[in-house]
């Protein structure tokens, strides 16, 4: 009763007060009680939502009156077009995946994983022992909490085999998030104006921070199996590049994951070329039918610059990752770093250590792998099913997408209209391909909320396909 009384006193109100005169007094709560045959409770709660409305303002003492309406001046910014110049390169927009989007829409585009598919329990936990302890008041080394170091030291020792030299503490830079430091990484080891070769389709967000460092990126194609080592030696030696950006385990957006042997040979054109390999390992803990491979365990000379993110695998909210990386290129990096942000909120440095230290984090990934599973299979299924025209020639063996081809032609600018039209948010592949695109492709995200929703979503995709004729 009183939810209705209030919403009928507010609608009534609503409508006294587009015909007031600004400042106009409404009348008293006493008076409002009586007119309406009501609690004062219930006129206070009218009186707060057209208050949040923004309608009136109440003057305690005073009484409550109707809210002047500003009209707001148009600001002029021109002045910023001379002292900006024009931008030393083009900067591509924000990703789709970064779209906020209706909750009842079909969600294929996000680059995050469901929250069903965090460890939710552990981390509110260990964020409640951090806010208790030092971590909350005290700043940690520019470097990195030293046992967060340790752990992530001892994560990729644990996988070196023997007769190489497992990296050590000291060699671990904590960072917030990978994404600002694949920025640093480029600014450090590559420079503003120098080549960088990298993967072609490869992670937007690595397109994305050699744009902004000025870096001039230099495509390799990788296939299912990764890049061809002939190619990756050929770019090497035409360009003189001394750094190349790879995705070995599970890459974004293709799920491919190499070999042994290619990343044997991959290493080896880096070593005779006197060259780095930016690691980026950003899926370490979504495997689903196969166990991450880094090239870091087999290279203790600094060739591989190895980046870890727990971010998407223990909450978004907290935004902690590590670059492991020997000699003078981690003194470089942490320079860069150091100039950046200085040092990453301890807060979140014991909050991540405490999860991936705790026994309930190893069963979670071992739940994970069963779900993304499950959530992978349903989708490759229901496109196989109402997307004929559709083509995966990878089925990944981890990660969280599908990369999907489709006929040549395809208007994808229009698919993915139609398709959010329909309430199913797709993500059209051009932004993976760091020069043209080398076809039409979408990439499907499956570890998005609402999975039971995935055959409706592929049905809507095949349907607005189909009408391309």
């Amino acid at each position: 009763m009183n939810n209705d009384s209030s919403s009928r006193i507010v609608a009534a109100l609503r409508g006294w007060i587009s015909n007031a005169a600004p400042g106009a007094r409404l009348p008293s709560t006493r008076q409002l009680v009586a007119e309406y045959q009501v609690s004062p409770v219930t006129v206070q709660k009218a009186l707060q939502a057209l208050t949040t409305q923004g309608l009136i303002d109440s003057r305690p003492g005073v009484g409550t009156f109707v809210r002047a309406v500003r009209t707001a001046r148009p600001s002029d910014y021109g002045w910023q077009t001379a002292a900006l110049r024009p931008p030393s390169a083009p900067l591509p927009s924000s990703s789709s995946t970064m779209r906020n989007v209706p909750g009842e829409a079909i969600w294929f585009h996000s680059g995050y994983p469901d929250r069903e598919l965090l460890p939710e329990r552990l981390v509110r936990s260990a964020l409640a022992r951090a806010a208790r302890g030092d971590a909350a008041l005290s700043r940690p080394p520019a470097a990195g909490m030293p046992e967060l170091q340790q752990w992530f030291a001892q994560e990729l020792g644990s996988a070196t085999p023997v007769g190489i030299t497992p990296p050590t503490p000291n060699d671990v830079i904590v960072l917030p998030g990978s994404q600002s430091g694949l920025s640093s990484i480029f600014r450090a080891l590559v420079g503003a104006g120098q080549p960088l070769l990298i993967e072609s389709p490869s992670y937007w967000g690595a397109i994305l921070a050699a744009a902004q460092t000025g870096v001039r990126l230099v495509p390799v194609p990788s296939g299912p199996e990764g890049p061809d080592p002939a190619d990756v030696e050929r770019a090497f030696a035409e360009t003189g590049a001394r750094a190349f950006y790879v995705q070995p385990n599970y890459s974004n957006p293709a799920g491919t994951q190499w070999s042994r042997g290619r990343g044997d040979e991959v290493l080896e054109v880096a070593r005779r070329h006197g060259a780095f390999l930016v690691e980026d390992d950003w899926a370490h803990d979504f495997g689903i039918t196969s166990d991450p491979m880094p090239l870091a365990i087999r290279d203790d000379a600094g060739h591989v610059v190895y980046i870890r993110s727990l971010t998407k695998s223990v909450s978004p909210a907290i935004r902690v990752a590590a670059v492991i990386a020997r000699g003078p290129a981690r003194e470089r990096i942490l320079g860069h770093r150091a100039a950046e942000s200085m040092y990453v909120s301890g807060l979140l440095q014991a909050a991540a250590l405490d999860v991936v230290t705790q026994p309930g984090w190893q069963t979670h990934l071992r739940s994970l792998r069963q779900q993304l599973q499950s959530r992978r299979d349903l989708l490759a299924t229901s496109l196989r099913e109402h997307v004929p025209q559709a083509h995966i020639d990878n089925l990944p063996k981890g990660g969280l997408n599908l990369w999907v081809r489709l006929p040549d032609g395809t208007d994808l600018p229009r698919l993915v209209r139609d398709c959010d039209d329909a309430g199913v948010i797709i993500a059209a592949g051009t932004e993976w391909f760091p020069a043209e695109p080398a076809g039409a492709f979408i990439r499907l995200n499956y570890s998005g909320p609402n999975p039971g929703a995935y055959p409706e979503g592929a049905r809507i995709i095949g349907e607005a396909l189909a009408r391309q004729g």
